[in-house]
């Protein structure tokens, strides 16, 4: 059976829609968190600084943290957030001092997420 040239057409759309969910998850640290999520472990950290990216994402700001984080089985460190998409419903939360959940890689303690959003 012959396919169409109409029909190759409608498929490249949905291609680069779906290759392209990748990359922002890559572009915005959604990957990295989703990773963590799943194979990282549960801790908290306080905000030391953070900074404007200039990327966003359905108006949705993509911010880069300096964070002290601190966990049950080793003493507090210092680690960089350097991408993580957070709504802008939640700027607030995201202020030298506060203090937000992330998970961390427990083979690469340097690798920390955030834990505030759930991602499928």
């Amino acid at each position: 059976m012959k396919r169409s040239a109409s029909f190759h057409l409608l498929l490249l759309p949905i291609a680069a829609l779906v290759c392209g969910c990748g990359m922002i998850d890559r572009m915005t640290g959604v990957a990295n968190a989703k990773d963590l999520q799943a194979t990282g472990t549960a801790a908290e950290a306080e905000i030391l600084s953070l900074w404007d990216t200039g990327i966003t994402l359905n108006h949705d700001p993509v911010i880069g943290l300096k964070v002290r984080v601190r966990s049950t089985d080793r003493p507090p460190y210092e680690a960089t957030i350097a991408k993580s998409l957070i709504s802008r419903l939640d700027v607030p939360r995201f202020q030298a001092g506060k203090v937000i959940p992330v998970r961390v890689d427990p083979k690469d303690p340097s690798r920390v997420a955030l834990d505030l959003y759930h991602y499928r």
